[in-house]
């Protein structure tokens, strides 16, 4: 049973405090953040990682773990509410929601020091269905602009420094749903220029600049992963794993270009589309297993199936040629086994077996092709990405509780949190 959600060692998150700072104190954050992003750039560290899967939508960092890391050092502890939205670092400032007593929370914490430099509040259901509920989507930090999508489709845009609101939506009500899907609104927004994507059954193209509906596609049952965007022959193209199956969208009017079926049991696809050139990796749970599409302008061309990787939530992460990332779900009794596959045909190169505890973990990468791993029981496992083997190089307990959540990476530090709201920044100090 899950009660207190709030209490923390830091007093501004207290919940009478819940307001925005002053203007004073929010000059003193911008110039806090000035500070960090230099001093990160001394460590020869890029320090944002601002949206879902990161930087570069891949689950890749671009800076590799500094030689002094130590995931024994927990810098900062918060809370911030129920739920499993991850975590998006840009500027020296943490991005994240939260839910608590019939509300959610939109956080802006400081970085280096976890301390709240903003917050926002609305009312909001709670959605808990065989897991503990509260918002999934990630918030994606564009330029002066960070956009947030809430359980039950409340889509808000803030100024970055100080939490002003610039617009809302209601995605519940632009989708003409009579309800939210069943395991509420998931996918994180992507912005493709002036467009913020966003997933409600149909794909809808908001305007970043004042919020106003730019295209809708056509209606699909809605499925709980991202959209990707790709090229393919120099133009731009979007991915979006939906319920009914693969499709892939124009970006400049939400045509659908070609649609491939992809179902599963209880109507669950919850990942994102993998890209490599115009090469599109699709993976989901219950036993469902992956393939590899080819998109040649007008189809997808299946290159293989098989059952090697069935993805549940989080996404595998592929790095040269190799993807690593977690097979099975609680289905059938089968238990969920780490794995490592070549993309290019489809071939298992190793598997660790479940009494390596990794359980329905979720996993980042650096750009030196080591594995940034989380189980989801709280450990963070550092292993090299190779189609060799795997091995651990370190192997520790950072949170409690259900961890389904994918870690960041951002200005030398690893970043995560729990279903219950527990926020851990680890490294080392400065």
């Amino acid at each position: 049973m899950i009660t207190s959600i709030f209490p923390s060692p830091s007093s501004h998150f207290q919940r009478g405090s819940l307001r925005k700072h002053s203007r004073l104190e929010r000059g003193a954050a911008t110039a806090l953040a000035l500070m960090l992003s230099l001093a990160a750039a001394g460590r020869g560290v890029c320090a944002d990682w601002p949206q879902w899967r990161g930087p570069d939508e891949n689950g890749i960092a671009r800076e590799k773990l500094p030689k002094d890391f130590d995931a024994e050092e927990i810098v900062w502890r918060a809370r911030v509410g129920i739920g499993f939205s991850s975590l998006a670092i840009a500027e020296g400032r943490l991005f994240t929601l939260g839910h608590d007593g019939g509300k959610e929370t939109v956080w802006c914490l400081d970085a280096k020091t976890g301390k709240m430099i903003w917050s926002d509040e609305y009312e909001a259901a709670l959605l808990p269905n065989l897991h503990e509920g509260g918002p999934a989507a990630t918030p994606t930090v564009n330029g002066d602009r960070v956009i947030t999508l809430g359980k039950d489709g409340k889509l808000h845009c803030y100024q970055v420094t100080d939490g002003s609101p610039l617009w809302k939506r209601d995605l519940l009500r632009d989708a003409g749903m009579p309800k939210p899907p069943e395991w509420g609104f998931a996918g994180s927004p992507l912005v493709m220029g002036k467009r913020v994507l966003v997933e409600a059954g149909m794909t809808l193209a908001i305007d970043r600049e004042n919020g106003g509906i730019l295209w809708r596609s056509q209606p699909f049952r809605p499925a709980y992963g991202s959209a990707a965007r790709f090229k393919q022959e120099g133009a731009e193209r979007i991915a979006v794993l939906k319920t009914d199956g693969l499709v892939v969208l124009d970006p400049e009017n939400g045509g659908t270009l070609a649609f491939e079926k992809w179902e599963t049991p209880f109507q669950t696809n919850a990942t994102t589309p993998i890209v490599r050139g115009s090469s599109l990796f699709i993976s989901t749970g219950y036993d469902r297993g992956c393939a590899l599409f080819q998109f040649d302008g007008r189809h997808l061309l299946k290159r293989y199936e098989n059952e090697k990787m069935s993805t549940h939530m989080n996404n595998a992460v592929l790095i040269d040629g190799h993807l690593y990332g977690f097979d099975g779900t609680a289905h059938r009794g089968r238990p969920t086994e780490f794995v490592c596959l070549e993309l290019e045909s489809g071939r298992e190169r190793w598997r660790v077996p479940p009494k390596q505890g990794l359980g329905c973990g979720s996993l980042i990468a650096t750009s030196d092709g080591q594995l940034i791993v989380l189980t989801e029981k709280g450990e963070l496992v550092i292993a090299a990405a190779s189609p060799d083997g795997f091995t651990i190089r370190s192997r520790d307990q950072v949170l409690g509780g259900r961890c389904w959540t994918p870690p960041a990476l951002a200005g030398g530090r690893i970043y995560a949190r729990n279903a219950r709201g527990d926020v851990v920044c680890v490294g080392a100090s400065d």
